[in-house]
């Protein structure tokens, strides 16, 4: 088997958890800002201090004992990104309680078999709504005890309910926690089937926070550090980054609305910031759509065309020639910085997983000022496994494994895991927990190559292989990452399995659909229409062509159907971590997949 293994870049007390960050970030620097709030009116955003927030966690922990909380026990946490989140996240872990995520999108059946296969016993939640879903599922939760609702003034009541409880109480809770004891269950989407739960512990968190401090210093822990979360926290990702700051020294801050992602970030400011592939596509393709047409959309163009040969040049003996940096200079100046300037103004690196964002992509944003360090990791690595480093990056991996970890393929070229930030175990499932490992190694059940560097790249997952009719195997996850990051396209999902040729179901992106048809010189008309026009299918079949060049002729999309439906979380095509459930489109749409071969 080809392993690569990184070192350990701190030393761990087995004994440290959680709550011992925080305090450890107190006695270093009390009065240094640790998150910044967001006011209700406006866009400032208010400074608040280590001993300030360490204070609020010691007040709400003392409200949760109160309520009857003891270790050990679970309390769900349903809402979007915001302060609140994170100040619960540490108070119930200062109480020796486990915090439970829900996503915020979550339906009744998904919320009934978390709260009792995880024996909730007390619920905190954002809106009114999401109480009532909640209460729907009480008699499914037997061990469920008060729903507390956010925006009803649910840290409050926290706060005023332990007014009694002495704070050394939450001391000792705090210090009786240790690196061994159990800090979440966070349930997997999962594509297929009900999910799971995974059981990461304190010390999975102190590891590998301790870790990146150390491995990424430079993008997380240099002076000045600070990141703006937008991504949900009931994702692992964005877990781990929000108990990294605490570890790090950086400055956190939470926005709850990604329709206000530019403005905030303008005000906010990050250094740094945690991404998905869709999100940087996204802003790529809203400032070509904004360029318009004619001069204009052809200066966008040689600026990003100039931005990544520029990039590209970076990684030749010598660098780029004097000619191409006085073109990077002017195409910065023109246009480069104006991207640059939609980010945030002061943004350097974006931690990107979930998908592969393309080399393309990684190339201009490098000659854009962001490097972007594409990682890869699950929720039963408590997030990065891989990841590549400032210093070292390869464009198309996940770098390097994270420090301390080891990563191997097996003979059939899964990716197995092993380090301290692999899981114990999912929630009552032994089989599955037993199935999941392969002598101590996570069987994560993605197919990857290891380069003679030891850099990893993810080729796709071991269940969803495609042989067709002719014997060819087909990954179709790079396939489908490549067609996604044309303008037009929302989702993608590659068929061809025991047919002749590889096919594509795509659905359209609503909200670019209507520049796109404006830079074409075409009216408009809504998904149904466009997804009959003669324009727009020419324009996915050249995609489909573009995305194809990476692969042979017997793996390349020979056809592609659109679909007048987008795939979404409510319909039940995406995974809340947006996930696309294959099985179900593919049951759902066999129609058009065989319309594919008509």
């Amino acid at each position: 088997m080809r392993e690569s293994v990184s070192p350990s870049l701190a030393t761990v007390d087995p004994t440290l958890a959680v709550p011992g960050l925080l305090a450890r970030r107190l006695a270093q620097d009390p009065h240094a800002t640790l998150v910044e709030r967001k006011s209700a009116l406006g866009s400032a955003w208010t400074p608040v201090s280590v001993r300030s927030f360490a204070d609020q966690v010691t007040a709400v922990a003392r409200g949760l004992v109160a309520l009857g909380v003891e270790p050990g026990d679970r309390v769900s946490i349903m809402s979007r990104t915001r302060y609140e989140w994170t100040l619960l996240d540490f108070a119930v872990w200062a109480a020796g309680g486990v915090p439970v995520p829900v996503y915020e999108t979550s339906s009744a059946e998904q919320v009934a078999w978390i709260l009792s296969d995880a024996d909730v016993r007390l619920a905190v939640v954002e809106t009114s709504a999401h109480a009532a879903v909640t209460e729907s599922v009480r008699d499914r939760a037997p061990g469920l005890g008060e729903v507390l609702v956010l925006d009803d003034g649910a840290v409050d009541r926290l706060t005023a309910a332990g007014a009694a409880v002495d704070p050394a109480e939450v001391e000792r809770r705090s210090a009786a926690t240790v690196g061994s004891d159990l800090a979440t269950l966070i349930y997997t989407s999962g594509t297929t089937g009900r999910p799971k739960g995974v059981e990461l512990t304190h010390g999975n968190f102190v590891a590998l926070s301790l870790e990146g401090v150390a491995g990424l210093y430079d993008v997380c822990a240099a002076p000045g550090s600070r990141t703006l979360l937008f991504l949900p926290l009931a994702h692992v990702f964005a877990r781990f980054i929000e108990v990294l700051c605490v570890a790090s020294g950086a400055v956190l801050g939470h926005t709850p609305d990604t329709k206000n992602l530019v403005a905030d970030l303008g005000t906010f400011r990050p250094t740094f910031l945690l991404a998905v592939p869709r999100v940087l596509e996204r802003v790529y393709n809203a400032a070509e759509q904004k360029a318009g047409t004619g001069v204009r959309l052809r200066l966008f163009r040689w600026a990003a065309k100039t931005s990544i040969v520029w990039s590209r040049a970076l990684d030749l003996p010598g660098g780029p020639s004097a000619a191409l940096r006085a073109q990077h200079r002017l195409a910065d100046r023109l246009v480069l910085s104006k991207v640059r300037h939609t980010l945030g103004g002061a943004v350097r690196y974006a931690v990107s997983g979930g998908a592969p964002l393309g080399e393309r992509l990684g190339h201009f944003y490098r000659g854009l000022g962001l490097t972007v360090l594409e990682g890869y990791g699950l929720t039963e690595t408590t997030a990065p496994t891989a990841v590549n480093r400032p210093g070292s990056v390869r464009i198309g991996t996940v770098g390097h494994p994270f420090p301390g970890t080891a990563v191997r393929l097996s003979a059939d070229g899964e990716v197995q895991v092993r380090g301290p930030h692999v899981f114990r175990g999912y929630h009552r499932n032994p089989a599955a927990t037993a199935e999941a490992f392969d002598d101590g190694w996570f069987r994560t059940g993605d197919l990857g190559e290891l380069d003679d560097a030891g850099t990893l790249r993810i080729t796709g997952r071991k269940k969803e292989i495609i042989v067709t009719a002719g014997g060819k195997n087909v990954a179709p996850a790079a396939l489908e990452d490549r067609l996604r990051g044309h303008p037009l396209v929302s989702q993608v999902v590659v068929v061809g399995d025991a047919r002749p040729y590889v096919g594509a179901l795509v659905t359209l992106d609503a909200e670019m659909l209507p520049g796109w048809l404006a830079g074409h010189g075409l009216p408009e008309m809504d998904v149904a229409t466009a997804a009959r026009r003669p324009e727009v299918l020419a324009a996915l079949d050249r995609a489909a062509e573009r995305a194809s060049e990476v692969v042979s002729r017997a793996e390349s999309i020979r056809r592609v159907r659109v679909l007048a439906v987008d795939f979404t979380e409510a319909n039940g095509y995406l995974t809340p971590s947006l996930k696309v459930r294959r099985s179900a489109v593919l049951d759902d749409f066999a129609g058009e997949v065989d319309a594919l071969y008509a």
